[in-house]
Parts: C-alpha cells; structure tokens; sequence
C-alpha cells in the first residue's frame, strides 16, 4: 500500500492536475457534441485551462474571465455549469447549434456582462429571470426559435446597452416597458412575428439610445411624436411595417440621426418641414408608401449618400439643389409621379454610381454631368418623357454596366463611344426615336450580353464587327430601318439565344454557317426583304424553339431539315417558296404556317394556288424521290462501312478491360456498348465537368451517360444541364446515393464505369430533358396546370423518400428546376446528386467548407452559416413550385435587386390580388389550385427554417389541394392576408 501511494504521489493522474475551473470546463466539454474537434486543445493533462482554444483568463489571477466559443458547430442544452466559473463575464456561443431552452438558472451567472447566443436554435420562452443578472451589459438572441411574449421582468435591465432578439417567433406586442431600460444604445427587434401593435410611445424615454431598428414587426398606427427626444439616435429604421399617417416634425429634431428609414408602409403626406437640420444625415429612404407633394428644397442641401424616393405619389419638380449634394452617389426616385427636368448639374458635385428615376413624368433633357466624376455604373430612366439625344458625354462613360433609355422621347444619334463601352451588359433603348447606324465601335463592347434597341428609326448596314461581341446574348432591333445583308461575322456569335429582326429593309441570303448558333433559341426575321434558299443548316439549330422568316423573298424548297427541329412556333408565309411541305408540317396545324407561297403544295385547302400541270409534278417528284432513295442507300452503305471500320480500329486500340463496371441493377447492355457510342454526335449537353451523351443502346432502348474527367476543382457551381458537378468526389457521392435508391421519382442509375482518368455514370434516358429547359423555353406554354401540378407532386415525393424513408436522411444540396428531368410521360425524376450530404443520426445540422448549390435556390441560412440540413432543400423546392406557378426564373433581371421569391411575396403585398403573379399562359379556370400551390411555396420558403413545413407534410399538403377550402390572398384593410391551411400542424407563417 505504501508503495502504491509513493507512485500516486510520484505521479499523479492527468486529472488531478487541473485547476477545479479547468475540470468545470472540460465537463462541460463532454457535454457537447463537438463534430469539427472545435475543442481538441481542452485535455485534462493541462494545469489550468487558460491556454485551451477560446478560453481567456485574467493574466494576474488566472481566473476564466471569457470563453468564445462561436463558430464551433457545437451542440447540445445551453450548459449553465458555466455560472460556476465566478470571474466570467463575457460568454459568446454565436452560430452553433445550442438547443433546447434557455434555463431559468441562467441568472445564477452573477458576473456576466456580455451573453452572446444568436444563430442557434434555441427555442421556447425567454427566462423571466435574465435580468437578475445585475451588470448584464450585452444580449444578443438574433437568429433563434423562441417565441411568445417578452418578459415583463425585462423592464428591470439596470446596465443592458445591447439587446438584440431579430429573426426569432415572439408573436405578443412590442412592449412598453422596453422604454424604462434608460441604458439601452442599441434596441433591435426586427423580423419578429408580433401582434400587430403602435410603437410605444414609451421608446421616446430611451434618452441613450443610438439605434432603434423595428423592421417588420407589424407595427400598426402612427409614429409618435416621443420619437424625436432620442437626441443620440444616428440609426431608425421602421421599414416593412403598417404605418399610418403623416412623418411627424419632431423627427427633424433628430441632429445627429445618419440614417432614417420608412419604406414599405403606408405613410402619407408631404415630407416635414425642418428636415434640412438633420445635417448629419446620409441615408433617406421613404420609398414604397404614400406621401404627396413636392420635395422640399431643404433635403436636397442635404449631404445624402442615398434618396430612395420610389413608389410614393410625389407630385411637383425635382429641385435644382439636389445636384448641390457632394456624397450623392445612388439616386433612386423610380415609380413615381414626379415631374419636370432633372436638374442639369446632377453629377457634377456628386460621385453617382447609380442613377434610376423610371417610371416617373419627367421630360426634357439627360443632363450631360451624371457621370462628371467618372463612376457612374447604372443609369435607369425608362418610361419618362425625357428628349433630346443622348449626351455626348456618356459616350465616355466607361463605369457604366447598365443602360436602360427605353420609352422615352430621345432622338438623334447615338454617340459613337457609347456603342462601345466595355462594361455594359445592358444596353436598352427600345422605344425612342434615335437615329443613324451602329457604330463599328461596337466591337469594343467586350461584356455585352443584351442589345434591345428596337421601334427606333436606325438605318444602314449593321456593322461588321458585331461579331466580335462574343458574349452576346440577344439582339433585338425590330421595326427599325435596317439594311443590307446581315454581316457574315453575325455567325460568330456563339453564345446568342434570340435574334429579333423583324420589321426592317434587310436583304440578301442568310449568311453561312448559322449552325455555328448551337444556343439560338428564337430567330425571327420576318417582313424584311431576304431572298435566297432558306440553309439547310437551319436544322441543325437544335435549341431552335421559335422560327419566323415571313414575309421575305425565300424560294426554293422548305429543307427537309427542319424537321429535326421541335418549334414551338414556325411562320414561311408569303414568300416565294415551292415544292412539297415537309411531312412532319403536312398538318392543318401548321397552315398559316405556308400561306402566301403560291408554288407550295400540301394536301390542305388554300395551298399550291395556280400549281400547273399536276401531273407533271407528280412525275417529277417521283423522279427525284427515286434519286433521293438511291443516294441515301449510297449514304447508309458508306456510313455503316466507316462505323464498322471505326469500331474495328478503337477495338484494336483501346484496352477496354482497363474499364471496371459496377452495377445496380440488371442489365441488358455491357459496357462495351456504351463505349462504342461515346461520339460527338451523340452529346446532347455538357458542363464544366464533362459532357453527356444519349445511347442508343442494340435493343433500342436509350441510356444517358454522363462522363467526367478527373482533375477538377471541388465544390464548383453545377451547371445547367443533368451532368454531375465537377468536384473529384462528385462521382462518389453521386455512385453512392443513387447507387442505394429505388424510387420512382428517382433519376435511375444503371451503372458505372471508371478507369484511372475517365469515369462514366449510366442513367436511365429522359426525352423531355429539364423541367428548367422546358419551362423556360418557348415551349413553356405547352405544359399546362394539370401537368405542373403532377411534376410538382412527383418532385416532392422523390424528395421526401430522401428525407424520411433513406437512413441516414439525404439532403440533396442543389434542388432546381433544371435538376429534375422529365420522361416522355412527363413524370418527374429528381437528378444530380453530386454534392447530396447524408445528415447524421441526430438530424443535426452539417456544416460545410464551401456553399453548394445555385444562384436563386439557396436557402438564407445556408449562404450565410453553411449549415444544411433537410430545410435547406425544403426552401429550393419552394423556389421551384414558385417557378412553375408563376413561370419566371428564380434571377431575373426585371426583379432589380431581388430574386423570384421576394418579387412574389413584394407584388402580393403591393397589388394585393394573386393575378400579377401568375403565370399567364396558364388556365384561369385552375387559379384556386394555383393560388393554393403558390401558398405551399410561400411557406416553404419562410426565411426561418422552423416555420417551412417537412417534405413530408409539403406531399400532403399537395395531395389536398382541390379538397380544402383554403383562402386566397387578398388585401384586406390595407394588409396582405394569405390563404393558409387550417389542419397544418407544421405550416409555419408566410413572410
């Protein structure tokens, strides 16, 4: 015994040499989930904690004096085993995964002065006895779940300088007595779902406060007067909310505010006398209310850095004064009344980057100073009244990106440099009276993607270097007086999607090689003056949805090619066109598609007018049908003998038992079927990573194959084609999700085939390619409600197998419209599981290196924590039930600075009736379906995960709609009321 106690002594154990805060810590350690090893360095062995990782002491007494753990993808109950560290006073556990409630021994946490526990997910009531914690200086709850009231108690803060409760589920009033914290500086409830309640009048006593932000919190009634007693104020911001009535005068008394905002409620009146004495401030935004009459010379001497002025019921002029404001830079007073000139010095005193006064009754001159400092970047004032030419010195406004002119009264000629300027993307001038030609200096314009310049009165040959605008992307310029031949470097243009020409003097043959447009989408050509044959080349434009040359000098005979093409609308009439139509269009359908050829002929009436001798053309035709069918005989022979050649030759070249294949299910092919067939011709898509291929496989059947090569960079951005992502374990992950899956609104994977540099995954064939392609091409009108609605449902039980029957659950990370293909039945197929992510057992949030996904379909909290879990997916879905109601994409330019679910819920709440936002080329008999879907969306893109249903209750949902009686979205009492499901017990709210 004594030798055992002389080796205890001798050499004590690891734990006994830790300091008793250490061995509070390290328990406290163990009751953490700790994933990333965030807290590795705390080890038992130390004497003191003070050197673990975010453990701080006091340097004289090594005492644990603060402890931030924030970022550390921590889990578990808020550990209050913390209170007994006695010299802690700064606690942060800021984005981690806290659960659970708040305790109410909290309190027991004496020295506490700086609690930080936002972006958890703690939920439940706030502890009543929080302010028993006598020098708490700092709280900051934002991004959590918990809910009901906020405590009376919390009247009682004697030293509280920061409290923070944003984006949290408190669904009581904003209370009065907030107003008795006299040591509050900062007071920040926003996005909270309240009673609707006034703003306490009591706030006014916060005599130190310096920002007060209230956005979206259902404020109702006026702004008191209380308000203007918070001399330190420099931030307030009411915006989103119900507010009624005039902006009261007191707030002019605000000296040293910085910045106000009021936009999206319903203010009305003139802006108040007085608010030239707020001299500090930069930022005015009253946008999106009610307010009439002038603007007030006073607020144009102000030294603003933004005006947001839009979408009030401003009358009268625009004051010269406001170009007296040296820090102006973003100028937006769009979607208004207002009237008059625009001041002529605007600019010239001012840095402007952004210029945007459309939709307004402005008129006379574009002052020629907007860009005098050389920064402007967006110059918007389409839908005014403006005259004039364009000033000569916006031809050397090299910053600008985006131009929009258009419906205006401008007139004269262009400047020659402002065809050329290298940054725009934009460049809309459609509906003026310009004239003159395009400059040759277009060639300059190195990032144009968009040239709308149509219903002008432009003339001459469109230049030559047009074609060295590689980026471009449309090109409309109809009803002009356009002339010439199109340039033969227009084939050039690679990139183009829609080519609108229509209503011009142009003439000649189209130009060779327009099979160079692999993009083209739309070429509509009519009433212009070409002649020639119409290429056969045209058919191999297999993007090609949109066909109109009407209205020319075509002649000879419509090239059978185009029947390869799928158009959704096709118009040949009136030219000079002859011979047989094309079988594929021998229909009633497509006769207005022929009318005005007076040498076409098909079996329909009013075709083949003054044909002649019939029976001469019969023999004819029979004729070269003969030597048709002899030289394609000649052709089919030479073709098989060059396949078997070229078959022979890779057998003897490649060592195709390098190739390893693994299957999943029974297969009627080898892989040395799919080998033989990867050829250029068959590639009907590719991306970043590879290319994908269909295969028609010896029994007739067809397969898709995506291949990828190695190399690549992780976690890039997936492309919009079925192709898998580019990262190295994007094989991987994709092998072993659908390696395992058998759903029927699963995309099926076949088989895969991998050597040490090429890999190849085998799916089953989806003819009618992408949801995305589909609804957002010209063919968009052939999918009517009935068929959206079952694409809605088989994409939602595909996702909810991967949420709820796969163990552990799959969440797919990149949910779009473009990565759910279609059958020839149009039955849906969830697809791409490239950067798919299984969730732990625990259903915990998983934390990734990299955001996955696309531009449109994130979810909020994913961009900015990188946590995913099944919501994540939930609220991309929403986006695509969004797209398929209202037929946009989820980015479009027409949206400004939002995307499709911000623009659905902001024109709900500013029209008031769900019309604006449907797709209009759907049924109107189906609208209370439709109205119901788009609820379904609503709901599963609420910005708070806790308030989006789960998948499985979004298929049930779906499965009722047409059965409940739900409400439509209305306006009622000047408040957007959505329709909601009165059984859902997890339908969470509509933003």
């Amino acid at each position: 015994m004594l030798l055992i106690l002389f080796f205890i002594l001798l050499f004590p154990s690891p734990s006994l040499s830790l300091n008793q805060e250490g061995l509070y810590l390290h328990q406290l350690k163990l009751s953490f989930s700790d994933p990333d090893s965030s807290l590795s360095s705390w080890s038992d062995r130390d004497d003191t904690p003070c050197s673990w990782s975010g453990v701080f002491c006091d340097p004289a007494s090594s005492s644990v004096v603060s402890l931030n753990l924030s970022d550390s993808n921590l889990s578990g109950p808020f550990p209050t085993l913390l209170c007994s560290l006695k010299n802690l006073t700064f606690v942060s556990f800021n984005n981690n995964s806290l659960n659970s409630t708040l305790p109410p021994d909290i309190s027991s946490c004496r020295t506490l002065q700086h609690l930080d526990l936002a972006q958890n997910l703690l939920t439940g009531p706030l502890p009543d006895t929080l302010p028993d914690i006598p020098d708490l200086k700092y709280l900051d709850l934002t991004g959590n779940n918990f809910s009901g009231d906020i405590p009376l108690s919390y009247g009682r803060f004697q030293k509280l300088e920061v409290f923070s409760l944003v984006y949290n589920l408190f669904d009581g009033v904003v209370p009065s007595f907030l107003g008795s914290i006299s040591s509050l500086r900062t007071l920040n409830l926003s996005y909270n779902p309240f009673s609707p309640g006034r703003i306490p009048p009591e706030l006014g006593n916060l005599t130190n406060l310096e920002i007060l932000w209230l956005t979206d919190c259902n404020l109702v009634g006026e702004i008191p007067d209380s308000l203007g007693r918070l001399e330190k104020l420099t931030d307030l911001d009411l915006g989103s909310n119900k507010l009624e009535g005039t902006i009261p005068t007191s707030l002019t008394e605000l000296t040293s505010i910085v910045q106000i905002e009021l936009y999206n409620n319903s203010l009305t009146g003139a802006l108040p006398v007085g608010i030239g004495n707020l001299t500090a401030l930069r930022r005015f935004d009253v946008s999106m209310n009610k307010l009439s009459g002038p603007i007030p010379d006073e607020l144009c001497r102000l030294p603003l850095e933004s005006l947001n002025l839009y979408d009030n019921d401003f009358e009268g002029n625009l004051p010269a004064s406001i170009a007296d404001s040296p820090a102006l830079y973003d100028l937006r007073l769009f979607g208004n009344r207002l009237t008059g000139e625009l001041p002529q010095d605007l600019g010239k005193n001012s840095p402007l980057r952004l210029v945007d006064v459309s939709r307004n009754q402005f008129a006379g001159k574009i002052p020629e100073s907007l860009c005098e400092k050389g920064e402007l970047e967006e110059l918007l004032m389409l839908q005014n009244s403006f005259s004039g030419q364009i000033p000569g010195s916006l031809g050397a406004c090299r910053s600008l990106t985006r131009v929009r002119l258009g419906f205006n009264k401008l007139s004269g000629e262009v400047p020659v440099g402002f065809w050329g300027l290298p940054h725009v993307s934009l460049l809309e001038l459609v509906n003026n009276s310009l004239s003159g030609q395009i400059a040759k200096t277009i060639g300059s314009a190195a990032n144009l993607s968009m040239l709308v310049i149509g219903r002008n009165n432009f003339t001459g040959n469109i230049p030559e270097e047009i074609g060295l605008v590689e980026t471009l992307l449309k090109f409309s310029g109809i009803e002009n007086r356009f002339s010439g031949s199109l340039p033969g470097s227009i084939v050039n243009l690679k990139q183009l999607g829609t080519l609108d020409l229509h209503g011009n003097m142009l003439s000649g043959n189209l130009p060779d090689g327009i099979d160079s447009w692999k993009k083209m989408n739309e070429l509509n050509l009519a009433n212009n003056n070409f002649s020639g044959k119409i290429p056969e080349r045209i058919g191999n434009l297999s993007m090609l949805n949109y066909l109109d040359l009407s209205s020319n000098g075509f002649s000879g005979e419509i090239p059978l090619s185009l029947q390869n093409l799928k158009l959704n609308q096709l118009n040949l009439s009136n030219n000079k066109l002859s011979g047989e139509i094309p079988a594929l269009y021998a229909k009633e359908t497509y006769k207005n598609s022929f009318l005005g050829n007076p040498g076409l002929c098909g079996d329909m009436e009013g075709l083949c007018d003054g044909r002649g001798d019939r029976r001469g053309r019969g023999y004819s035709w029979l004729l070269r049908s003969i030597f048709v069918f002899a030289g394609l005989v000649f052709v089919v022979g030479v073709a098989w003998f060059y396949l078997k050649y070229r078959r022979f030759k890779k057998a003897r070249a490649t060592d195709k038992s390098k190739w390893t294949l693994m299957s999943f299910h029974k297969l009627g092919f080898s892989e040395y079927e799919i080998l033989d067939c990867l050829d250029e011709d068959n590639v009907i898509g590719s991306g970043s990573s590879g290319k994908v291929y269909k295969v028609v496989l010896g029994n007739g059947e067809a397969v898709a194959v995506k291949k990828l090569w190695g190399g690549a960079k992780k976690e890039s951005e997936p492309s919009d084609v079925e192709k898998g992502h580019v990262e190295d374990d994007g094989f991987e992950a994709e092998v072993a999700t659908l390696g395992k899956i058998r759903h029927k609104n699963i995309v099926k994977l076949w088989c895969c085939c991998t050597t040490r540099d090429c890999k190849l995954l085998v799916y089953e064939y989806m003819p009618n390619g992408s949801l995305g392609d589909l609804l957002h091409g010209n063919k968009g009108g052939l999918l009517d409600w009935p068929m959206r609605y079952k694409i809605i449902m088989d994409a939602a039980e595909g996702l909810s197998y991967l949420h709820h029957d796969c163990v552990p659950a799959i969440v797919h990370r990149d949910v779009k419209s473009n990565n759910i293909l279609l059958d020839g039945k149009f039955g849906a197929r969830v697809a791409d599981f490239g950067v798919a992510k299984a969730v732990d057992a625990a259903g915990k949030p998983k934390s990734m290196s990299v955001i996955a996904g696309s531009c449109g379909y994130i979810a909020p909290e994913y961009a900015y924590t990188l946590r995913v879990n099944e919501k994540s997916d939930i609220y991309s879905f929403g986006v695509v039930i969004l797209e398929l109601v209202t037929g946009r994409r989820p980015i479009d330019p027409e949206f400004g600075e939002k995307d499709l679910v911000k623009w659905v819920c902001t024109t709900l709440d500013q029209k008031g009736v769900v019309d604006h936002v449907l797709d209009p080329k759907l049924d109107p008999s189906f609208k209370e379906e439709m109205c119901k879907v788009l609820n379904i969306g609503l709901l599963c893109t609420s910005p708070l995960p806790i308030n989006r249903p789960s998948m499985r209750r979004v298929v049930k949902m779906l499965q009722e709609v047409g059965a409940d009686k739900q409400l439509m979205p209305v306006k009622k009492d000047g408040k957007l009321t959505p329709y909601y499901y009165e059984n859902a017990s997890d339908q969470g709210s509509v933003a």
